[in-house]
């Protein structure tokens, strides 16, 4: 089994409830990549005890003008309350009609979710 590598980068955002924390790795071919994870303490009423509920998005090179362009689209709406142009993308996959709603149902009988 390969071993782990550890971050070349990392910066935890401490955010009220919220911690987020923003870490550079590299794949084995040597291209850097960013996790993003956010991670929330939550107390468990059944045990007793805390536990961290962890979200995390990899955000490979290729995608990271995108990224930059929709975040940066998102804060201006906030800031502005104008809707900006949207990011396009040429040449791009295009499988589903709605990235937010349409992720179909192939494959989720195979996941084990906990509640």
């Amino acid at each position: 089994m390969e071993n782990r590598k550890e971050e070349l980068y990392s910066q935890a955002i401490p955010a009220g409830k919220r911690r987020y924390f923003f870490d550079v790795k590299e794949t084995r071919g040597g291209d850097k990549f960013v996790t993003i994870t956010e991670s929330r303490r939550i107390f468990d009423n059944n045990t007793g005890e805390f536990y961290y509920d962890k979200n995390k998005i990899f955000l490979y090179k290729e995608d990271f003008e995108k990224f930059q362009k929709g975040l940066a689209n998102a804060f201006s709406f906030i800031e502005t309350g104008i809707e900006p142009e949207p990011v396009v993308v040429e040449n791009d996959y295009h499988e589903y009609k709605d990235d937010r709603h349409d992720f179909g149902r192939d494959g989720l009988e195979e996941i084990e979710f906990k509640f």
